[in-house]
Parts: structure tokens; C-alpha cells; sequence
């Protein structure tokens, strides 16, 4: 049974989505140690599998993460990460804010030999297929990055895509303002040649409008532009959404078309919910850590922890290193290749 630490805090809906998404990660059999205020997890007193320990302190997004993480020892998130690197769980799940989660993520559990830049990944629905999601790294961690970065994302987002997301052989591709081997920034057109001379199926460059068609498997970029890519996504989704109902709404006649597109509507609206994911997974660190979006509800909350204990089952950690050190992807591996040149 994998054992996960959730941090019991934070979360923008309040603490009933975490009670709620604990039930049902619980429900699946995955053991869970809660951080937070005993009082207010009451309702998950008693729960199968649940341990709830106390965690006074609570960091909140007008904090600054790191003097925040180094300060705040008694905090929900820091105590869950630090439960995770004494051996008490094996993963950390928390959806309070982004920036001290990673920074306590990182602290806590270190970057994994070889790798200089741990990187966020996200899941990224494909509109009108039931088939795995495209994984986007990174969008967030790191605004800027140098070319072995970008390579290394690609190798730890192949190895993630294939052992918890199914997909045989993962596709490859770079970010980019064209699809032109020379087409971006000297990063992005260095990390190219490199990908191209690997043994990662590398498809290329694919452009913005591509991200969601379904073309690759995994799309590697730097932090900054991941970012804005994904909230750009985010954003075209609720905007197309009200606009569809409000369409349907705006005459009888539409009414009737509405309802009967209702199902198909529901469903597409299911996919693109990112509750369905569960949050962003924190790749290149020795442990599993999984950020999950502020506004989750309690789906998303149980779909995090879900995540997280598929990534520890799969080994996730101890294949990307293996990895990067078989395909010679290391950060002292490529530093000698360079002086080499």
C-alpha cells in the first residue's frame, strides 16, 4: 500500500475538498498521513488508512516561499515534504500555493542525481479523444533554462509518459515559434541537435496551436513560456465554454440545440476540467511530489493523490535516473561532452 503525506491546508475551497478528496483516495486503498488542523479534519478521524498529525503553521500565497519554507518548520506543507524524506510516506501532495510547495518539495527531497533543474509537468487533455494526455514541461518552475535543461526535460517527461501515463514509446517535441529545426531561441535550437542525435522518439518542433491536437506526447519548453501556454489553454476553455452556453441560451430555438448537445458538451467539459488530472507533477526530484491546482475540488484533491501513488507503484524516480545516466543525459555527462567539443 503506497503511503502518501497531504498537505491539510491551503487549499482555496476550503478544508471539505480535502476531507472529501482524502475519503476517496482512501477508498482506493492508498494510505494517507494528513497535515493540518486536527479539529477541522474531524470527519476523517476514524477513516481507514487516514492518520491525521498536527501541523500548526500554514503558508499562504502572500508569503515568500523560500524564506517562508526556511522559516516555517511547523507548517503543514514543509511537514509533509520532511514526512516523505524521513521514510514515513513516499509522496507529497498539497494544493495550497504553488511556489512553496515546490520550494519545500525541493528542500525536503532534493534533486535526483545528474539533474539540474527539476521541472513541472502538467497533463493536457486532447479535445475529441479518449487517448492518453500530452504532458507539457516545464510551466513554472524554471523561467529561464540553458539547453541541457531542455533536454533533460524531455528525458524526464518520456519516462512519465510511458510508466504512469501508458504511452509505449512517447513522442517528443520542443515548444517552439516555428517547426523549423532553426526556429527559436539559440536554447531551443542547441536542444534540438541534441534530441535529434538521441534515442528519444523526437519528433521535432510543434508550434502553440499544436499543444492540444494530439501530434506528440510530450511537449518540452521553458517555465516562463509553459506557463503562459497553459493559462492561455486554461482560459480559452472557460471563455469558449460560456460562450457556448451562452449561444444556447440566447433563443429558443438554440434551447433545443443545446440540450441536444448536452451530452456531448458534458463530456468534452469533463476532459478539459482540471480536476480530472489532479495538478502538476514535480519531475527530477528523488521523490514523488504533486502540486495540485488551488481551486481543486474534491475530485481534484483524490485525483492528486491518485497521481501521486501511481508514480511511486511505477517507479517513476528510479527509471528517469536510470535513464539519464544510461542515455548519458546527466548534467556532468553533458558539461564533458561540451568541453570535449
Amino acid at each position: 500500500m503506497t503511503t502518501v503525506a497531504l498537505d491539510g491546508r491551503g487549499a482555496e475551497r476550503g478544508v471539505d475538498v480535502i476531507v472529501g478528496g482524502a475519503r476517496a483516495a482512501a477508498a482506493d486503498g492508498i494510505a494517507l498521513r494528513v497535515f493540518g488542523n486536527p479539529q477541522e479534519l474531524a470527519e476523517l478521524d476514524g477513516v481507514a488508512g487516514v492518520e491525521l498529525l498536527e501541523a500548526p503553521g500554514e503558508i499562504t500565497n502572500d508569503d515568500d516561499p523560500v524564506g517562508a519554507v526556511r522559516e516555517g518548520t511547523d507548517t503543514s506543507i514543509v511537514l509533509a515534504a520532511a514526512d516523505v524524506a524521513d521514510g514515513c510516506a513516499e509522496a507529497v501532495v498539497s494544493a495550497g500555493p504553488t511556489g512553496a510547495t515546490m520550494t519545500a518539495a525541493l528542500f525536503a527531497l532534493r534533486r535526483s542525481r545528474g539533474v539540474r533543474r527539476p521541472a513541472l509537468a502538467v497533463q493536457l487533455p486532447r479535445p475529441g479523444s479518449d487517448g492518453p494526455p500530452t504532458l507539457l514541461l516545464d510551466v513554472g518552475a524554471n523561467a529561464e533554462v540553458r539547453t541541457g535543461d531542455l533536454v533533460q526535460f524531455a528525458y524526464l517527461g518520456s519516462v512519465f509518459s510511458e510508466t504512469v501515463l501508458g504511452v509505449e514509446r512517447p513522442r517528443v517535441a520542443l515548444l517552439s515559434v516555428g517547426e523549423e529545426p532553426k526556429k527559436g531561441t539559440q536554447d531551443v535550437v542547441d536542444a534540438h541537435a541534441d534530441l535529434a542525435a538521441s534515442d528519444l522518439d523526437f519528433r521535432g518542433n510543434i508550434e502553440g496551436r499544436d499543444l492540444l491536437a494530439g501530434k506528440v506526447d510530450v511537449v518540452v519548453t521553458d517555465g516562463f513560456t509553459g506557463n503562459v501556454a497553459l493559462k492561455t489553454i486554461e482560459g480559452t476553455a472557460l471563455s469558449v465554454a460560456g460562450a457556448v452556453g451562452a449561444a444556447a441560451r440566447s433563443n429558443p430555438v438554440s434551447a433545443v440545440g443545446g440540450l441536444l448537445l448536452r451530452p456531448a458538451l458534458g463530456g468534452l467539459r469533463q476532459r478539459m476540467d482540471p480536476d480530472a488530472t489532479g495538478g502538476a507533477i514535480l519531475l527530477g526530484l528523488r521523490g514523488v511530489a504533486v502540486v495540485g491546482h488551488g481551486s481543486s475540488g474534491a475530485d481534484g484533491i483524490a485525483n492528486a493523490i491518485r497521481l501521486a501513488a501511481r508514480a511511486v507503484e511505477s517507479r517513476a524516480v528510479e527509471r528517469m535516473t536510470e535513464l539519464l545516466q544510461r542515455s548519458g543525459a546527466t548534467r556532468g555527462a553533458m558539461r564533458d561532452r561540451k568541453e570535449a567539443e
